[in-house]
């Protein structure tokens, strides 16, 4: 497996149209497709690269927990991925995405930090 780079932040609010906002007025990215998910939210883009998903939330989260949910790599060598996480014990949990064709890994860091690698079509 050989990560290509950084694919994009995922952030929880519930501020979704000002939060939108922000990131189009000040640093220029632009919203665009975003698939048919269970949840509200937005992709904001950078060229043709949504950097930044918006996951809604019905409430704002306290004061003290984290809004980022989890950052995404690129990758190559999802097969060869998967056998070393099992060869290293690594819990991992997948799912594939059947309108891009893309299948993304999730996993934790030490510290429990959610981490997604993400495999195109």
């Amino acid at each position: 497996m050989a990560l290509i780079g950084l694919d994009h932040v995922n952030i929880r609010t519930a501020n979704l149209d000002g939060m939108c906002r922000f990131y189009e007025d000040v640093l220029g990215l632009a919203q665009g497709p975003r698939p048919n998910l269970n949840f509200g939210g937005a992709w904001l883009y950078c060229g043709d690269l949504a950097v930044i998903h918006l996951v809604e939330l019905s409430e704002p989260a306290k004061v003290d927990e984290v809004q980022i949910e989890h950052f995404a790599f690129r990758a190559e060598g999802l097969a060869a991925f998967l056998a070393h996480l099992d060869g290293a014990g690594i819990a991992y949990k997948q799912t594939a995405v059947e309108s891009s064709g893309r299948h993304q890994v999730f996993i934790r860091d030490p510290d429990r930090n959610r981490v997604e690698i993400q495999f195109g079509p």
